[in-house]
């Protein structure tokens, strides 16, 4: 289906008004957040609280509500088929480990895929009062100022954002690490991707690297990193793909061939299968 300017403005729109509200609510959880019931998931490092599921079906029922031919996927509840042509793809609090130990660094993350491209990105940060908003052809921005990423910062002079977790072998994670490291870089890990990639946008972090990533963790920050001119490893949405983990990498244009090698050098040297 043809994407006209209208559809996306909308949907533009109604994800920062979203991602506003969402984070809102994500915020009285946050301060609350003694009495709220924290499970794991796959293991201990791996936690879910209520507020992940409230904030997401909130998400959920506002877009069936305003545009219910848009499919939707959320990390708590899965995919759900429409018929438009575009998807909606929302992780209501990444880092949520942060999130239930008191730290700042999580945030509310909205994209909007076309046709398996994300068109819409849309990050809430609410400890800092920071909406990160891009849309195709329309730009980046952070609380409305633009954003445009700086050619003259590289992995030597600026830090770039790694992530990782258990879906990825630990050697692979410091073999990644050792190569930024042997570049003359440096690293950082605030335990949300989302809003890592955020940074790399607004140009706080040269670029951002993890070996194993959903959909929902890098979409918004890939349409922000794009639109604010940086460039990201496609991330495959073709079918059952766009529920797989896939690596992640996104940077500004000097960045970007050199974090690209440290990736290929981790596929080139076997680790790709502990991925």
């Amino acid at each position: 289906m043809t994407m006209h300017d209208s559809d996306l403005e909308r949907r533009f729109a109604l994800a920062k008004s979203l991602a506003a509200e969402a984070g809102a609510l994500a915020l009285d959880y946050f301060n609350k957040r003694e009495t709220l019931v924290i499970e794991t998931k796959r293991d201990l490092q791996d936690v879910v609280s209520i507020a992940d599921r409230n904030v997401e079906t909130f998400l959920r029922e506002q877009v069936a509500a305003a545009l219910p031919e848009d499919g939707f996927l959320g990390e708590e509840f899965g995919h759900q088929a429409g018929r438009s042509g575009y998807t909606w793809v929302v992780d209501p609090i990444d880092g949520t480990a942060p999130f239930v130990n008191g730290m700042p660094t999580w945030c509310v993350s909205v994209a909007v895929l076309h046709q398996g491209v994300p068109v819409v990105g849309v990050i809430q940060v609410p400890c800092a009062n920071e909406l990160y908003a891009a849309a195709l052809g329309l730009g980046a921005s952070l609380n409305g100022e633009t954003l445009l990423l700086d050619p003259s910062r590289t992995i030597q002079n600026a830090m770039t954002g790694i992530g990782c977790n258990t879906h990825v072998a630990p050697d692979v994670v410091g073999a990644i690490i050792t190569a930024l490291l042997a570049s003359g870089g440096t690293f950082i890990r605030n335990g949300s991707g989302a809003l890592m990639l955020a940074y790399v946008a607004a140009g706080r972090l040269v670029g951002y690297y993890e070996p194993h990533m959903r959909a929902w963790d890098c979409m918004a920050g890939y349409c922000l990193v794009k639109e604010a001119g940086g460039g990201y490893l496609p991330f495959p949405t073709e079918g059952e793909d766009l529920f797989k983990g896939h690596p992640v990498l996104a940077s500004n244009v000097s960045a970007y061939p050199e974090l690209l090698a440290v990736h290929n050098s981790i596929l080139r040297d076997g680790n790709s299968a502990a991925l």
